[in-house]
């Protein structure tokens, strides 16, 4: 194995902005060989020794999966903490938690509530600290998707992204990546579920553009995309968001809309027949199980990088 570069001062990844293009594109690529790697069966052990902290405030099926399977292929070890586990369940300032378990272990994951909780929590930290979901941003899931798109359809720049539904935190981190990556995101969503414009920031046309109409909003689209209607902790809103978003189903009308070559991409779970039809998500179009598993080889590919920086092989 060839020696490791210096890392650098400590980085975290909070957010996608955290990262130049430049390095989002770096760990795109070096997911991609690792990715190789692990179909070909050949061992990539960069973290041979190396520890991970899985802070689960919000349960997951897929970043636990993705995080814990990650870590011990890079020849790691992983620690798993929930909220009921550990002492964040009974009041321990969180700054306090960092301090600990920054003194423990070498990387931290942490799936939260606020955004603010995440960046308090880093701000103590002596160790890289990885969202794996907030209420705001979901970086690790746009690192994925990106990687998705680049092996199906090659480079992003240049291209549109047309994301049908809420404004969560999915859309405002392909925001971000649309700002980063050069490409258009196109956003449409019911009255009182759109972007919120201070958030969203002064952006132009060849950014953002919004649309009432999600037809229109997925003309001439290479990638059509969507989430469930009610992100978790707005449970008590589902049925208001139903009827919402009752014409927000991508269904097979605004995927003939979109490009004869477009993708379809949902980071999971699915309620078919509500944010998309079974036709699409298990259609000929849809890759979202190649996108659920490019979770695995983007955080392998964000954890080394975090840890180690820049690699040669």
């Amino acid at each position: 194995m060839p020696a490791a570069q210096d890392p650098g001062p400590l980085r975290h990844f909070l957010q996608l902005r955290d990262f130049s293009a430049k390095e989002i594109l770096y760990v795109i690529e070096r997911a991609r060989l690792i990715k190789d790697k692990f179909k070909r069966y050949q061992p990539h052990h960069t973290l041979h020794d190396r520890n991970l902290a899985m802070v689960f405030e919000k349960a997951s099926t897929r970043t636990r999966v993705s995080f814990e399977a990650g870590m011990y292929q890079l020849g790691g070890s992983v620690i798993y903490l929930t909220t009921e586990g550990s002492q964040l369940g009974r009041a321990e300032p969180i700054e306090d938690t960092a301090r600990v378990i920054s003194r423990m272990v070498d990387l931290v994951m942490i799936r939260t509530f606020e955004q603010t909780r995440i960046e308090r929590f880093a701000a103590h930290s002596r160790v890289p600290v990885i969202n794996g979901l907030t209420n705001e941003y979901h970086p690790c899931q746009i690192l994925a998707d990106v990687l998705t798109f680049v092996e199906h359809c090659g480079a992003i720049a240049g291209k549109t992204v047309a994301w049908i539904g809420d404004a969560n935190n999915m859309a405002y981190t392909w925001l971000q990546a649309a700002e980063l990556l050069g490409f258009t995101l196109h956003v449409s969503g019911p009255p009182g579920y759109r972007l919120d414009p201070l958030r969203a920031g002064d952006v132009g046309p060849a950014t953002l553009r919004e649309f009432d109409d999600p037809l229109e909003a997925c003309k001439d689209a290479d990638l059509v995309t969507t989430d469930v209607w009610t992100s978790m902790g707005y449970e008590a809103e589902n049925e208001t968001r139903r009827r919402a978003f009752a014409d927000w189903c991508v269904d097979a009308r605004m995927m003939k809309a979109a490009r004869p070559e477009a993708l379809f991409m949902h980071c999971l779970p699915a309620h078919r027949g509500e944010e998309v039809s079974a036709d699409v998500i298990d259609g000929p179009q849809s890759v979202v199980w190649d996108e659920a598993e490019n979770r695995l080889h983007a955080q392998k590919a964000l954890m080394e990088f975090l840890l180690l920086g820049w690699q040669q092989a």
